[in-house]
């Protein structure tokens, strides 16, 4: 690839698209970011819920004082004709008043928090002790560790302190106004400190009102909208590449004497520089680094990997926007859900949004480099096999027909092959989407009972690698490459298995981050079970025999058309289905 060539087709499509904008699109594109410029250190504030319930009461009231300091709450004059109105929330008079709709319920839910904060703040600086007798120390285990034993001793998690001042008020029957002379509870059964103890990172000590479960949502949030804005960049980079097949226009680049891969280079390098300046940009508004910034480098590439085969096979504009959305949706998903999980599990390592996560958190430890490679290696090398997909339709005969879409990536995959070695190529350029996409089942799995995870997980992994092990095989039937013949297919079948198996084993990587101490995980891997050596050399192999068998099988199918291909298919997927189970039942 000419690097001076590439950078003027650049050149060249950034004039292009630059000169092709409007003032109405540029307007609206500046708008946007405008807005999310300054909403973003809003909500990195807590801005977003300031005052968002009205509270009535006077300023004499033993109320008021607790309302002035909560953030989510705003005092007002109490008026009978607002609260009916609509106006107030909250009503405080010689009884409380509630609004009757949700509003009503989460502003007085926020004013029993409220309530409980005050009290116990004032009851702290009287005398902290009596205020909070008992101190809880939470310290996270495996869920698979081993139950407890009669008879064991553990260290200590939690004291407790007697307390001598008996004035607490255990009392739940009502509501009990704040007052700084007397010791007095609320009597509201729920946790303090309201939306922060959401927010926060997570408590491992302090009082039982004190302690939260770990959920960094404030950061997530802050994480989402780094995603935000690259819908902007692929909505134009595909719409530029629809352009080029649009009437043909394309026909001639195509001519000119510059290569598939130096326009595809040359026309993506514009879009990946503008969604990096914005990921920059993003960073430096909600208090990234640049850590955030290299996390995000291999969702931009599979972004726009994604974005350049769907634009090379939708054959309208209109099924290009299904094809956009449907990309967001996927990548979104895929960065997103795992990230959730950034303070609790090693499952976080999927997605390089956690790295952000923890970016933005300002963690005391920032994410391990093993969790850039774990998290970013399958979206690299997914993305140059999607680039490599697209280039396989850009040329003229395919580039501007209207076949369907499953017809174009049929036809992509087969341009690939050249001979029976080929499919086990494919084979192993489609392990980096069958592990992108086992994680995400991962991701989405763990948290259920292992007697339901495992058995969904292996139909998922199952089907995934069944269709990446056969559709070369399938590609290459369809368009004549291979001869149709039972023996021929057995063959194809055994060497795609082969190949598979061969780039599957770049999966025991995953070890580095601990995604091995979960059990679903093990199973993803195939790694992990206490048994004996000749046992694991027989399990090491053993896949190897699977995979051949079961691509044969899908094969055999394959070589008879699209509906015996899926009876195949099936086939293949029942078998790999029994076999894992059998192992797991016999090993595990």
């Amino acid at each position: 690839m000419r690097l001076r060539k590439v950078l003027r087709i650049s050149r060249w499509e950034v004039s292009r698209t630059a000169g092709g904008l409007d003032r109405r699109t540029l307007g609206f594109a500046i708008l946007v970011f405008v807005l999310v410029a300054a909403v973003a250190p809003f909500a990195f504030d807590g801005g977003l819920y300031d005052e968002l319930y009205v509270v009535g009461v006077e300023d004499d009231d033993g109320y008021h004082e607790a309302v002035e300091r909560a953030d989510t709450l705003r005092a007002v004059e109490p008026s009978w004709s607002a609260f009916s109105s609509g106006d107030i929330d909250v009503l405080v008079r010689d009884d409380i008043h509630v609004a009757d709709d949700q509003k009503g319920e989460a502003a007085v839910a926020e004013l029993r928090d409220a309530a409980r904060r005050y009290n116990a703040g004032e009851l702290a600086e009287k005398d902290p002790d009596a205020a909070f007798p008992v101190s809880v120390e939470i310290n996270y285990v495996d869920r698979d560790a081993e139950p407890a034993e009669p008879g064991d001793t553990f260290e200590p998690v939690a004291e407790e302190e007697d307390s001598e001042d008996e004035d607490a008020d255990d009392d739940d029957d009502g509501v009990d106004a704040p007052d700084a002379e007397e010791d007095v509870d609320d009597g509201f059964s729920l946790p303090s400190g309201g939306l922060g103890g959401i927010i926060g990172q997570g408590g491992r000590s302090g009082t039982p009102d004190d302690i939260a479960p770990p959920f960094p949502f404030e950061s997530l949030i802050l994480a989402f909208a780094f995603l935000v804005p690259l819908n902007f960049v692929v909505q134009a980079y595909s719409t530029s590449v629809m352009n080029e097949r649009i009437g043909r226009r394309g026909v001639l680049m195509l001519a000119s004497p510059v290569s598939r891969q130096e326009i595809i280079a040359g026309k993506t390098v514009p879009y990946f520089a503008a969604a990096l300046a914005l990921v920059a940009a993003v960073a430096a508004v909600v208090g990234g680094g640049w850590r955030s910034v290299v996390a995000m480098v291999p969702v931009l590439l599979i972004f726009l990997s994604l974005t350049f085969v769907g634009a090379m096979f939708a054959r309208s504009y209109k099924e290009l926007t299904f094809v956009t959305v449907f990309v967001s949706v996927v990548v979104t998903s895929y960065v997103f859900i795992p990230a959730i999980f950034t303070d609790i599990d090693p499952v976080a390592a999927i997605s390089p949004l956690s790295i952000v996560v923890r970016d933005l958190q300002q963690a005391a430890s920032a994410a391990p480099a093993s969790w850039y490679v774990f998290s970013g290696a399958p979206l690299v090398f997914s993305s140059a096999v999607l680039f490599s997909l697209g280039s396989g339709v850009y040329r003229e005969e395919e580039m501007f027909n209207q076949r369907r879409v499953p017809h174009k990536a049929v036809a992509a995959v087969a341009s690939w092959l050249r001979r029976r070695a080929s499919v086990a190529k494919v084979s192993v350029f489609l392990v980096p989407f069958v592990f992108a996409i086992q994680l995400l089942v991962v991701a989405t799995l763990f948290a259920l009972p292992v007697e339901v995870s495992l058995p969904l997980f292996f139909v998922a992994a199952a089907v995934v690698e069944e269709v990446a092990k056969s559709v070369s095989v399938y590609a290459g039937f369809a368009h004549s490459v291979f001869e149709r013949n039972d023996r021929n297919a057995v063959v194809l079948g055994a060497i795609s298995g082969a190949g598979f198996f061969v780039g599957e084993k770049f999966a025991h990587l995953a070890q580095l981050v601990g995604l091995d101490t979960l059990e679903i995980g093990r199973a993803a891997l195939g790694v992990g079970f206490d048994v004996s050596p000749l046992v694991l050399v027989a399990l090491f192999f053993a896949p190897l025999v699977l995979h051949a068998v079961a691509a044969s099988l899908a094969a055999l199918g394959a070589c008879r058309g699209k509906r015996g291909y899926l009876v195949g298919l099936v086939a293949a997927v029942v078998v790999h289905v029994a076999y894992n189970l059998t192992v797991v039942g016999l090993v595990a």
